[in-house]
């Protein structure tokens, strides 16, 4: 972890830091760890400035380091009274190994920062940093929602569907998952869904080598009658299982699967929309006739350009806590950041940590129900 040079502050019994001081600002506030991006402060300030021009009604906590950040917020009018810096010492690098952020991270911007949803003054956190730094912290600070057993990272994918986008989780916050684990992903799903992109009856579809019902793991059948069977009651679609040419159609709106696989899925999905960019950019350069071609379909280029561009996506949800971080690309640069904060608004404007929680807490209760009636059954007969 590295050390700034703004003003910290005294430890305190809870969290490691003084009690803070009211913040006095109005609307929905997103508490924004401003040190951890690989593009620097300037780049996310920069990204506040153009979700604050769009959006009257957003406001920041922001946390790092006072003596960099002060100037680069007063530099943009957008954010004249809409910004409260947190000063912090520290940083969490991207090296930085989760453990040692637990034990030593207490002045950190991204501790700082989870702890202003925790202590009830902010409703989301955004951070470019650490992923494994900011899951591990987010987990200990807000802990995990009832009935929840592992959270997860729901990411945005471009699709063929009406909104443009299906959901996909998880995409890395935990390799297992087991069939309770796959049930409580889509029950999760199914509320981004509603609430993130405004489906009211989502379609849920179980990542697998094959749509027939007798291939896959034993847990993936499992938690195939178990979704089947908590569709009804949750009010989604279950469209059974789906390949992986299914991730960006329109046959689906949620993808459940575990972390490993929808991670390795996510970084070969940018590593191929990359690819493809390079591909037409050499290809448009290769001859002067193709360079006059790149000119007359200079419209339809961009419009592409735009539908692939994973800045326009940008902002991993991660699930099952008793608060909502979305976690942005470390590489992220203004627009990406922007995307990230109006994502995180979304989420803060429609309740969502309160929907999400209220709804995996009922389905857990009914499985709990079902099971001692079961256990009942079962014992009356033999009895």
């Amino acid at each position: 972890m590295a050390s700034g040079t703004s003003q910290g502050r005294t430890p305190a019994e809870t969290g490691g830091q003084a009690d803070p001081a009211p913040h006095g600002l109005t609307g929905t506030v997103i508490s924004v760890d401003a040190m951890g991006g690989d593009q620097g402060p300037a780049a996310i300030v920069a990204g506040l400035s153009i979700a604050a021009d769009k959006n009257p009604d957003i406001a920041f906590l922001l946390h790092g380091n006072a003596d960099v950040l002060t100037p680069l917020v007063a530099k943009r009018k957008e954010l004249l009274n809409r910004v409260v810096i947190r000063a912090t010492e520290d940083v969490v690098t991207m090296d930085d190994k989760p453990s040692q952020v637990m034990r030593n991270g207490k002045a950190t911007s991204m501790w700082s920062a989870i702890d202003a949803v925790r202590n009830g003054e902010a409703t989301v956190c955004v951070s470019c940093g650490n992923t494994g730094a900011l899951m591990a912290l987010s987990m200990v600070r807000l802990r995990k929602a009832p009935g929840v057993n592992r959270p997860a990272i729901a990411c945005l994918w471009p699709s063929r569907a009406a909104s443009g986008f299906n959901v996909m989780l998880d995409v890395g916050a935990d390799i297992k998952a087991d069939e309770q684990d796959l049930l409580a992903y889509a029950l999760m799903g199914a509320s981004y869904a509603r609430n993130g992109l405004g489906l009211p009856f989502p379609r849920i579809g179980l990542l697998n080598v094959g749509t027939e019902e007798h291939k896959g793991r034993a847990e993936l059948k499992a938690a195939h009658d178990l979704i089947s069977d908590a569709a009804e009651d949750n009010r989604f679609e279950f469209v059974g299982f789906v390949e992986g040419g299914d991730i960006p159609s329109d046959r689906v709106d949620v993808i459940v699967t575990d972390g490993f696989t929808g991670n390795v899925a996510l970084k070969t999905a940018e590593g191929t929309a990359a690819l493809i960019r390079d591909f037409l950019t050499e290809a448009f350069k290769k001859t002067p006739w193709s360079q006059i071609a790149a000119l007359l379909a200079y419209t339809s280029l961009r419009r592409l350009s735009k539908r692939i561009d994973p800045r326009r996506v940008n902002g991993g949800v991660f699930l099952g806590l008793n608060g909502t971080v979305v976690k942005s690309h470390g590489s992220a640069d203004a627009t990406g950041v922007a995307a990230a904060i109006k994502l995180a608004f979304i989420l803060a404007q429609s309740g969502f940590t309160e929907r999400l929680a209220a709804r995996v807490a009922s389905a857990g209760r009914a499985r709990d129900t079902e099971q001692i009636e079961r256990k009942e059954v079962s014992g009356s007969a033999n009895g």
